[in-house]
């Protein structure tokens, strides 16, 4: 299961139990889900108030859970919203090229997500914008409406940044996703802003700004990730469930 679709899926739960919009959420990854395998989600409101909803949503295969997420939703008014910093300069997604993918499988979530690496003003092929910081423009073209959900899709891709800072050598394994909303702003493209913060002891740490294409600030993600060597003999595979004789969840 990708990630960023277990925390959208437990984003869309709570908001439809609560009825409130998602302020933020922040979800634990502890196992992965196999593909042909049902992830339920058990939603509890801890504490409804006026304006203020907290919540969480388990995750599980059968009796095995994959992923913890807490939240706190609800909308209140103040009369001068704003937000700070602007995106970086790069070129229009037009004229920006594809993200090539190299997995074998054709039918998942990310092969669904069009992405164009962001040449940054000036350059002349994908490159960082500082060290650490690169952007893609991204959409989903079944999507008909922008949501919170779509956007916890659209923030675990700080892996993508990691790999790209280490020149294609290493891959990333996601340990939580935290996402906050700022504005569900429709648009076309939504600019990745991907900001890898470091690299240490085989964990990488990076934050992810959601831009419109208009130049809105839409969400704020962070996550840490396991790093894993790409270079020949050295990768560990990850752990992943797997669904054991009689429908029983085990570990390989």
């Amino acid at each position: 299961m990708f990630g960023g679709s277990g925390l959208g899926a437990a984003i869309a739960a709570m908001e439809g139990t609560s009825g409130r919009p998602v302020v933020w959420a922040t979800a634990q990854y502890l196992l992965f889900a196999k593909v042909g395998t049902v992830v339920d989600f058990d939603v509890t409101l801890a504490v409804h108030g006026k304006k203020t909803t907290q919540a969480r949503a388990v995750g599980h295969v059968g009796g095995t859970e994959i992923i913890t997420v807490n939240a706190a939703l609800g909308s209140r008014s103040y009369p001068d919203d704003k937000s700070y910093g602007l995106p970086p300069e790069v070129r229009e997604p037009e004229s920006c090229p594809v993200r090539e993918r190299f997995s074998e499988v054709t039918d998942s979530l990310d092969s669904r997500i069009e992405q164009r690496w962001a040449i940054p003003v000036g350059a002349t092929e994908p490159a960082e914008i500082e060290p650490g910081r690169i952007a893609v423009w991204s959409r989903m073209p079944e999507l008909l409406e922008p949501s919170a959900a779509s956007f916890a899709v659209l923030g675990d891709y700080v892996p993508m940044g990691i790999s790209f800072t280490q020149g294609g050598r290493a891959g990333s394994t996601s340990l939580d996703n935290t996402l906050r909303v700022i504005d569900i702003a429709p648009s076309d493209w939504y600019l990745l802003d991907i900001r890898v913060d470091a690299i240490s002891n085989g964990f990488g740490h990076g934050v992810i700004h959601i831009w419109s294409q208009e130049g809105n600030l839409c969400a704020i993600g962070s996550q840490s990730c396991i790093v894993r060597s790409r270079e020949p003999g050295t990768h560990s595979p990850p752990q992943r469930l797997v669904e054991a004789p009689g429908g029983s969840s085990t570990i390989q």
